[in-house]
């Protein structure tokens, strides 16, 4: 890996395009350089993981209002799949991309990569498939495509922290997917550079999406990158160009989103100048494209700092004898699990049996506690409103706490894979002053966890989550295509899509479109 330095430049300087972060990414997404092979099955992993959650959210109610307005753009050439309704069903691909990105996210169960900032490049899967769909590529090309995605926005991820700044994630989204579509359509290095910053124009936002009472935007929110990065490269296609340089430029995302304390305390351009430096890894000329490896999915339908959370409730509810024992419990965690999906949010609505299921798997409080209580953990009923509202979870749920401890911070910021964590340690304080200790570090299903998950396991989440919405017979035709996503030919990619039964899918209220 190669190490960019990006810094905020004054106009006058006239920043050379080969010294932008934009023309840098450009540069990897051009790069003919082959997909290794065991990046090619981690792709097609995710892309069986995707589908798993998207149908599993398939007719719940912001999927079908963002699959309503896809189908109201149907096109019959060059169109893309919709996931649920029959293959033959088209739609323009960016609205393709918007309703099958919104099933995919809703459920908040598939892959993750957490670093400066955080991210799920399961994300780029949508948008680049959809324009593959549309344009008669192959699933070479797809894989090739994707590569790219999960490289750039994950190079992204490990350097350039978004949340600090109270900007959302999707910001790292909207560059990566326009960089894997290039790479899939084989584009020019400077069409792929224009996409790129007109992606990044148009996609930040801000983290109050994530914060206080979170609704269906949340699901919604890399939908929408998806869909503005394949108009931004539809545009650059077409000769058009883009704020430039988009990153480095003293009125740019640098210098006036993600320019921190920097420029408001001491309110000086100076300081932004000479102060303001992030330094963003990517692959040298012919380095193959492997961050995708470094990524990890979800077994549990909740946030990712949950994860090893929910396992470790698991194992340490085996020598609790009666909750109502229970004195408090404290969550000993990262600054990152403390403040967004802890108590350090300071977000009632986090402690609220009457909150939204968006908020619910937002709050670390809750989901130990019904993890704890049942010993398992579902997509459906663990958020359902009478589970939440139990009296029981209420008690213990309101018992719960989170504190930072600078060993996790530590941990969950750490370069080195062996010691890169994001769970915690919990005490259980009983009545009797007695205490239960336990920590875990990563969660079961991590690479590094006590069940890694393979083939074997994405398959069979897979049948798990579709189960009794898809019929058997498209269960194994879909799982078939996925992994022969090698040899698909050219206008063969409809094959990556999943029909429910006729009469099954639910109709969205009307709208606009």
């Amino acid at each position: 890996m190669q190490m960019h330095p990006v810094k905020v430049y004054p106009s006058k300087s006239l920043l050379k395009r080969d010294d932008q972060l934009a023309w840098k990414m450009a540069s990897v997404a051009a790069d003919k350089v082959a997909v290794q092979k065991d990046v090619q099955e981690m792709i097609i992993n995710r892309i069986i993981d995707n589908a798993s959650v998207a149908i599993a959210a398939i007719n719940r109610r912001p999927v079908v209002s963002a699959r309503g307005m896809a189908l109201g753009h149907k096109k019959k050439e060059g169109g893309a799949t919709v996931f649920g309704a029959p293959s033959g069903t088209t739609v323009s691909p960016e609205w393709a991309a918007w309703a099958n990105g919104t099933a995919v996210r809703e459920l908040d169960m598939h892959d993750t990569f957490l670093a400066a900032d955080y991210s799920h490049p399961g994300d780029n899967i949508p948008p680049v498939l959809a324009v593959a769909q549309a344009m008669g590529r192959s699933g070479k090309d797809l894989i090739r495509g994707l590569a790219t995605g999960y490289e750039l926005q994950i190079d992204l991820v490990r350097s350039i922290c978004l949340h600090e700044h109270k900007v959302d994630h999707i910001a790292h989204l909207g560059p990566s997917a326009a960089a894997g579509i290039g790479t899939l359509l084989k584009l020019p290095q400077e069409v792929i550079f224009q996409s790129i910053q007109q992606a990044l124009h148009t996609t930040v936002s801000f983290r109050q999406s994530r914060k206080g009472e979170i609704s269906s935007w949340k699901a919604y929110a890399p939908a929408h990158a998806g869909k503005l990065a394949i108009e931004a490269v539809d545009r650059c296609m077409r000769g058009e160009g883009a704020p430039s340089p988009i990153y480095e430029g003293e009125d740019s995302v640098l210098a006036w989103v993600l320019n921190g304390r920097t420029v408001a305390e001491k309110k000086s351009r100076k300081a932004m100048y000479e102060e303001l430096l992030y330094t963003v890894p990517l692959p040298g000329p012919g380095e193959a494209k492997r961050a995708i490896m470094d990524s990890y999915t979800k077994e549990h339908s909740a946030e990712y700092q949950s994860q090893a959370l929910i396992d470790l409730a698991f194992r340490m509810r085996e020598k609790i004898a009666d909750f109502e024992k229970i004195e408090k419990i404290i969550i000993h965690t990262s600054h990152h699990t403390h403040y967004v999906i802890g108590t350090g949010a300071n977000d009632p609505q986090k402690m609220d049996p009457k909150a939204s299921r968006e908020t619910l798997d937002h709050s670390i409080m809750y989901i130990f506690a019904v993890a704890l209580q049942d010993g398992s953990w579902h997509h459906v009923d663990s958020y359902a409103p009478k589970r939440a509202g139990r009296a029981d979870t209420v008690r213990l749920w309101h018992k719960i706490e989170t504190t930072e401890a600078a060993e996790w911070t530590e941990r969950y910021h750490s370069k080195d894979p062996d010691t890169l964590a994001f769970g915690g340690r919990v005490e259980i304080v009983f009545k009797d002053g007695t205490k239960l200790i336990d920590e875990l570090g990563v969660a079961n299903a991590h690479p590094r966890g006590a069940r890694p998950f393979a083939r074997e396991q994405y398959i069979n989440k897979f049948l798990t989550l579709t189960t009794g919405i898809i019929t058997a017979r498209e269960q194994n035709r879909f799982l078939e295509a996925a992994q022969n996503l090698p040899k698909l030919a050219a206008g063969e990619l409809s094959a990556l899509n999943v029909s429910l039964p006729r009469g099954t899918l639910e109709e969205a209220k009307p709208g606009i479109f």
